[in-house]
């Protein structure tokens, strides 16, 4: 990690990748960015990647994070730019499809409740215990 001044505001960062900007600025930045593209398709409803990026000068990966952080989607059911990152059909925002994200809601739901069961701790019964249990009416 090597120490810079922020290109933006002067704080001194840690770089570890070759950042010109401090964390902070980098994130007012990611959502200034972010309000640009927002802007431009509240005016231009259905403009395409491309359009968008020439238009606000936010670069391509940039507007795929937005799609994929499911901030903003794409109008066209199929279209070649996002697809579902476990089966590969195009989708309109975030990372899965309806269909891969029910299916690893279900997986991950069983081993959680797989997970919870190997944790409670057994209590086995012997011959004397009996597993009954009773209201006691007459108690004062």
């Amino acid at each position: 990690m090597e120490l810079k001044n922020c290109a933006s505001c002067g704080r001194v960062f840690g770089s570890e990748q070759g950042e010109e900007l401090c964390k902070k600025c980098r994130s007012n930045e990611y959502e200034d960015d972010f309000r640009k593209v927002r802007e431009y398709l509240y005016d231009n409803p259905g403009a395409g990647v491309n359009e968008v990026s020439e238009a606000t000068g936010v670069d391509k990966p940039r507007i795929m994070h937005y799609l994929r952080e499911e901030r903003i989607e794409i109008v066209e059911e199929d279209n070649p730019f996002l697809k579902c990152s476990r089966c590969g059909k195009s989708i309109r925002t975030g990372k899965y499809c309806a269909k891969c994200e029910d299916e690893l809601k279900r997986e991950l739901s069983g081993a959680l409740s797989s997970m919870k069961k190997e944790k409670e701790p057994r209590r086995e019964q012997t011959s004397t215990q009996k597993a009954t249990m009773h209201v006691d009416y007459f108690k004062k």
